[in-house]
């Protein structure tokens, strides 16, 4: 075997970092079906008080909220690109020559304003008399969507750490890089469990 052929099989090795992040979604995964598990069993043993609080709920500003989450997912797979092709800052004023940082900043901003949205529409809510001790509606809704939003701040907290390490390190690597496409799955992760969040708490409602 050549030293050419052992480089390259080294190359496309799955990261262990990567396998490892998959794992643990997958353990998450779980973690979100016993919510959603709860969240229909609690819904069924009270389809009234379901009707009445739902309607309380804004959907159009819930619509527009999750539309901002998944334009998220997709600049964060642009900075994905970037980093597969080991660029990690702009070349040039147009998005099209931007790097890894660039793109995950704007994935940042547009996650951060999500996050804000769902807590404006927590004091909406609380505002109209649904409270987390409210009743069992309220309970499920804010376990839901509040242990959701955890998620998402953890992941911007792991672009920040990206973004830092990148600025930090002499040369932007395959390190750097894998670090990059870790936190992109993290991040495409929550956007699909908002959207399964979504369709369940405001579209079957």
């Amino acid at each position: 075997m050549t030293a050419t052929t052992a480089s390259s099989k080294q190359i496309n090795r799955p990261s262990p970092t990567s396998v490892g992040t998959i794992v643990w979604l997958g353990s998450e995964v779980m973690f979100f079906a016993a919510l959603f598990a709860m969240y229909f069993s609690l819904r069924t043993s009270s389809p009234e008080l379901w009707a009445a609080e739902t309607a309380k709920l804004n959907v159009p500003f819930a619509l527009t909220n999750t539309l901002i989450l998944v334009a998220s997912s997709f600049t964060a797979q642009f900075g994905v690109f970037a980093a597969e092709r080991m660029q990690p800052r702009a070349t040039g004023l147009s998005p099209m020559k931007w790097g890894m940082v660039e793109w995950f900043l704007v994935s940042y901003v547009l996650g951060a304003i999500f996050v804000s949205g769902q807590v404006w529409e927590y004091a909406n809510l609380i505002s109209e008399n649904v409270a987390f001790d409210s009743n069992s509606y309220a309970s499920a809704f804010y376990l839901t969507t509040g242990f959701h939003a955890l998620h998402v701040t953890g992941g911007l907290i792991a672009m920040l750490i990206v973004v830092g390490r990148t600025f930090a390190a002499r040369k932007f690597g395959h390190a750097e890089a894998t670090a990059s496409i870790v936190v992109s799955y993290y991040w495409h992760f929550v956007d699909v469990v908002w959207v399964g969040l979504f369709l369940i708490i405001y579209v079957l409602k």
